[in-house]
Formats: C-alpha cells, sequence, structure tokens
C-alpha cells in the first residue's frame, strides 16, 4: 500500500507518533496483576489537562486533520491497527503542525482494555469501522461485548461513544448491541431500571459539509447521494 505516492511518509515519531518509550510492551507482571499495563495517554501531550478524545481507525486521517484544527483546546488520540494508514495519518498531522493530536499504532480495544485507566476520555469516535462482512470473521468487528464494557469503563461521566457505519447489516448488528447496553433517552422503563448507556442522536459538527455525517474520506467517496449512513451516539449517565 503506498499512500505515500513515492513518497517517504513520517510519522514524527516521538513528537506525533508514538515512540517505544512512550508506549512500552505489556508487562510481564501483567498474568498476575491486569492493572499493571495501565498509563495515562494524556501525558503524551504538551498539555495533558485538556479534554482527551480517541478516534478508533483513523483511516488516511480526514476527520482527524479536522476536528483537531477545529478544537484546538482539545487532545486527540488516533488510534490506527494498519500500519500504512497509520503512517499516512500522523505524516498529515506533522505536515499540518497540530500540536494536539497523538498518533498510536495498535490495536484500539486492547488499549482501552489493558492501558486506559477508568473515566478519563470524553468522547470516543467511531466511525466506518471494518465490517468483516463474512459471518466466520465477525468475531473481529469493534463493536461487541468487550469493546462497550470497556468504552463504558474508560469514559467519563457524561462521555460519549460515537458511532457511524454505512453497512447495513453491520448496523443491524450493531442495534442488537444497543438494545441490551442502552436506553433511549425518551424511554421510560416500568421497572425503574437503566441499562449502562443513554442512546442519543448523533449531532453533525457544524464544520462538516452538507449531506455528510463526520466528512471522512471513506464517507466522502462511498456516501452521500450514493448511501446515507446510520449513525447514533452512546452517552455514560453523568454522575449524581
Amino acid at each position: 500500500m503506498n499512500l505515500g505516492h513515492g513518497r517517504e511518509l513520517d510519522a514524527g515519531e516521538g513528537v506525533i507518533g508514538l515512540s517505544k518509550a512512550e508506549y512500552p510492551p505489556l508487562p510481564d507482571s501483567i498474568v498476575s496483576d491486569p492493572l499493571a499495563g495501565r498509563l495515562d495517554p494524556r501525558r503524551w501531550f504538551r498539555e495533558p489537562g485538556r479534554r482527551f478524545e480517541i478516534e478508533i481507525g483513523c483511516g488516511k486521517g480526514t476527520f482527524m486533520l479536522n476536528v483537531a484544527e477545529q478544537n484546538p483546546e482539545t487532545n486527540f488520540l488516533g488510534i490506527e491497527w494498519e500500519g500504512a494508514y497509520y503512517a499516512y495519518t500522523a505524516d498529515r498531522v506533522r505536515r499540518a503542525a497540530l500540536t494536539n493530536v497523538r498518533m498510536l499504532h495498535a490495536d484500539a480495544v486492547e488499549f482501552l482494555k489493558w492501558r486506559c485507566p477508568d473515566a478519563i476520555v470524553d468522547v470516543i469516535h467511531l466511525y466506518y469501522s471494518d465490517p468483516w462482512p463474512k459471518a466466520k470473521h465477525h468475531k473481529n468487528r469493534v463493536l461487541q461485548d468487550r469493546f462497550l464494557e470497556q468504552a463504558l469503563r474508560c469514559l467519563v461521566p457524561g462521555g460519549e461513544l460515537r458511532i457511524v457505519t454505512d453497512h447495513d447489516d453491520y448496523w443491524a448488528w450493531m442495534e442488537k448491541y444497543f438494545a441490551k447496553w442502552s436506553d433511549k433517552v425518551t424511554e421510560r422503563r416500568s421497572d425503574g431500571g437503566k441499562k449502562p448507556f443513554e442512546r442519543c442522536a448523533f449531532a453533525v459538527p457544524e464544520w462538516v459539509g452538507e449531506g455528510q455525517v463526520v466528512a471522512t474520506n471513506y464517507e466522502k467517496k462511498m456516501c452521500g447521494d450514493v448511501k446515507t449512513p446510520h449513525s447514533t451516539v452512546l452517552r455514560k449517565p453523568a454522575a449524581g
């Protein structure tokens, strides 16, 4: 995959891309102490006290560049598993001179489980994640119980998991988990019980173009007049 079109990509390791020193391997003690690998990703930024958001699966980085530019007082961590896309997005961030973005080449689900402390993330963005359309590959889909459990733990009270997909079958799959993990904000349950998340409508960012939802590179190419994406927000209830 030659995303640089012959130009060598520079992930800006230690400045944009996370270095091995900043993101070391899991310690052997993880076997007996599940918390041994935890670290605070907010410390990877120049101003760690700022609002903190994560994008899972940055692709070519179009959403990341736009949202970071529009929200300079928020720190953004992009997590990308595919090495070529990780390098491409990090290179774009470096050339754009954005100081509020760091990029991590890792499995986002594993990052949340083993690395991320409780209640530190304001928003998790999950846009157009791989639908893994073949039934035998469904186990690889991001949206399932283990991910929702970790997302809930890592979000601050009132924090949000924002989700968009254009894949109808994947959306049907997601809906089953939404029903299990969330109540719509308009619902009133007779038993007084509450599910972990509140389900809310997705608010399109003001800077997104007409007819778009989050303006990723994939969305611009594959959706628009051709297909309308599905979207929703799962909000962790505020404390109190």
